[in-house]
């Protein structure tokens, strides 16, 4: 895993934003998932830094980045960061909540895009229907209400094999790891704490005028949903293609680690193309 020591700090106007920045080449923006950090793209850094430049944040709120005093909007701070180090166009990628900011960046600020990929992701709009996946965030909402960490967190975790697996049926060592990191963005907040995040609204209206391409990848057993939104996201594009990974869920970074490096390095040397 990444040592502290490899972090690098962006003075925003709130607080010291971290990431990690290597490789050198075209850059690219590794955008985490929800209540984890930079560290849950351990597999895909290296792999991407021998022919880019690799950026991965730690999204405000999360890891060792600062947490919002006032209201802030997450392509604000993307934006905000690419410009600091001077690197934009980018490409960006993001898993789960990270592709939700790809997307809010995209349309907001196209001119610091060159592409995206999104990973069991759509836009910022998205809500799940999906019957399983509304039981465990109403077992997540029912242990946070009564400050109960551990069974938030079991509740939590249950989205890594899905409705479809078992934990067991998971590697323990990817468990344990996402677990570390959600822990340690936990232990950064109150469960009374104020949301400061101002979410985008209407982002569907504007998704069709999106310019550059666009890339939805899914592990198959992701929830039905949500693979929908991410395919329908692809096709609403000028330029978009979704794909499948088997044997995955909703973190295929995790999980199948070389065969998404594969599909990120095919896509990224199809820019150079282009």
């Amino acid at each position: 895993m990444t040592a502290p020591s490899d972090l690098r700090f962006f003075p925003s106007a709130d607080g010291d934003l971290a990431y990690l920045d290597t490789g050198t080449g075209d850059p690219v923006v590794l955008l985490h998932s929800g209540f984890a950090d930079h560290r849950v793209f351990d597999a895909q850094i290296p792999a991407l830094a021998a022919e880019h430049r690799v950026i991965a944040p730690d999204v405000r709120g999360h890891g060792a980045s600062a947490n919002a005093t006032g209201p802030f909007r997450w392509a604000d701070d993307l934006a905000g960061l690419l410009r600091h180090l001077d690197a934009g166009p980018a490409v960006l990628v993001g898993v789960s909540m990270g592709g939700a900011i790809a997307t809010d960046t995209v349309l907001e600020y196209p001119e610091l895009v060159r592409a995206v990929v999104v990973c069991g992701a759509a836009t910022s709009d998205f809500q799940y229907t999906d019957p399983w996946v509304r039981r465990v965030q109403a077992e997540q909402a029912a242990a946070l209400g009564t400050g109960d960490v551990e069974g938030w967190l079991t509740a939590f975790l249950r989205h890594v094999p899905g409705k479809h697996r078992t934990a067991a049926e998971v590697d323990p060592d990817i468990l344990g790891r996402l677990r570390e990191m959600v822990l340690g963005t936990l232990a950064k907040h109150t469960p009374d704490e104020e949301d400061h995040h101002v979410p985008m609204t209407d982002t569907w209206v504007r998704v069709p005028g999106i310019g550059v391409p666009v890339l939805a990848v899914n592990g198959a057993l992701d929830a039905p949903d949500l693979i929908a939104e991410a395919e329908r996201l692809a096709g609403a594009v000028r330029d978009g293609r979704s794909l499948i990974i088997d044997g995955t869920a909703h973190y295929p970074n995790l999980e199948r680690p070389e065969e998404l490096n594969k599909i990120l390095l095919d896509f990224l040397r199809s820019l150079r193309s282009r």
